[in-house]
């Protein structure tokens, strides 16, 4: 059932696809986006999509306590759906070859259904988005996966989104930008860079299965044992996990774009100042205007706003054996754009260049550790974020596995948790961050 998926994409990146950077300015058009009277916030004139406000943030996590920001509120669901069905005893899932226009290389595999509220009830006024009613209406199949879960807290406020997984057994038509792949295709597809989207990525990822040893490609093995133990048992993880959401205060405020400090509008950006801001060095993005044209898409043409990082990100995870179970070392994440301050991270978050992901956090420590290479690495590949808000934002995600020598007992924000156990956290909502689900869904899959 499965296509030479090489050859498939390179045919779908030949449509004429436009994503090119314009300034913000040129957004605002009768029905488009304007910059909000008395606040400045980018706003779409349907109220709907997503807004870019301003944030004003005091925490006594880390070593800068104040600091301001722009940041994306979407307050819609979006639905990240992937159909699944057996072919010849083989699960497949459905996925979409999606041109969004802050891809690096502009179509990525995406799930079945990638859609806001506001885009699957058409407030954009075009075509209907295909598969919704797989999601959307009770009964179409066997529920896999349902579960709300975070984007990236330092860029988004309180954002989540709704990733299912749906089991199907009767005939599904597959459009001309679809194709079913087995779990195998899709891991040897996460060692190429930015092929799997963000949000196949956090989808899939949480699915209950892991891939034994020496079975063939696309094989699962629904995980239905007991609780899951390691070096500490799921009440002591949960325990710390909640002693670390209680250590920490955190105030993340919406504010008027206008008044934040640190941030001006310069050359049809919204730029940090340099110098001018502590917080202007961990928010180290600017806010751009893009024109996108996509034939595949419901709405043909559109502009919009994105959020452009300056430069690679890195998410590194430490894993080590301890008492003959993977272990990793995972991190409580105190972000401003968490719904309850905390989630699980990887070991190290940061820019290339070795800044944390906020100015609370200015070098992340075990980062030498995890650039130093001197443990196995075990996955080292770049991937994509969103590229339906981020303009080429791209993370190095790297999996180290120390030696015996690497320390058990770490500071009070890190943890030694299992791999089973992270992956059963991960069927809940709101415990481990969008860089963690990735590292677990790659590591779990190599």
């Amino acid at each position: 059932m499965s296509p030479d998926v090489d050859a498939w994409l390179e045919e779908k990146r030949r449509q004429p696809f436009e994503s090119t950077v314009i300034p913000l300015e040129e957004l605002t058009e009768p029905g488009g986006w304007r910059f909000a009277p008395g606040t400045g916030n980018l706003e779409h004139h349907s109220g709907r999509f997503f807004t870019v406000e301003g944030l004003h943030v005091r925490t006594d996590h880390g070593r800068v306590g104040e600091w301001w920001q722009p940041i994306l509120v979407q307050r819609d669901i979006a639905i990240l759906g992937v159909i699944a069905k057996e072919f010849d005893g083989v699960l497949h899932f459905l996925l979409q070859a999606k041109m969004e226009p802050g891809n690096t290389g502009l179509v990525q595999l995406s799930p079945t259904v990638q859609a806001t509220s506001s885009n699957y009830t058409r407030v954009h006024r075009g075509g209907r988005t295909p598969y919704v009613e797989y999601f959307t209406e009770a009964g179409r199949g066997r529920v896999l996966v349902d579960v709300l879960q975070s984007e990236q807290g330092a860029w988004f406020h309180l954002k989540r989104n709704r990733n299912i997984v749906v089991e199907v057994t009767g005939d599904v038509p597959v459009g001309d930008d679809f194709c079913w792949l087995t779990l195998g295709q899709i891991r040897r597809l996460l060692r190429r860079r930015s092929v799997v989207n963000m949000d196949a990525r956090t989808v899939l990822g949480c699915l209950p299965v892991e891939a034994p040893a020496g079975a063939p490609d696309g094989e699962e093995v629904f995980d239905r044992g007991p609780e899951p133990c390691g070096l500490h048992t799921m009440t002591e993880v949960l325990s710390w996990f909640t002693g670390r959401k209680s250590a920490y205060e955190l105030s993340a405020r919406l504010v008027p774009m206008d008044s934040l400090v640190g941030w001006r509008r310069e050359s049809g950006r919204i730029v940090p100042e340099d110098g001018g801001n502590l917080g202007a060095v961990g928010a180290d993005f600017s806010i751009v205007g893009v024109r996108a044209h996509a034939r595949t898409r419901e709405v043909h043409s559109w502009k919009q706003p994105l959020l452009a990082p300056h430069g690679l990100a890195l998410a590194g995870l430490v894993v080590r054996r301890i008492g003959g179970k993977l272990h990793a070392l995972v991190r409580a994440e105190v972000l401003p754009g968490h719904r309850d301050t905390v989630e699980l991270g990887p070991t190290v978050r940061s820019t290339a260049d070795g800044r944390g992901g906020t100015p609370a956090d200015p070098r992340p420590e075990f980062l030498d550790y995890v650039l130093s290479a001197r443990g196995r690495v075990r996955y080292d590949a770049v991937q994509s974020e969103e590229g339906g808000r981020f303009l080429h934002a791209e993370t190095r995600y790297l999996v180290v596995e120390a030696d015996d020598d690497f320390p058990l007992r770490v500071p009070p924000d890190f943890a030694w948790v299992t791999v089973e156990q992270l992956l059963a956290l991960q069927r809940h909502s709101y415990y481990l961050g969008i860089e963690a689900r990735t590292l677990l869904f790659c590591l779990n899959n190599l």
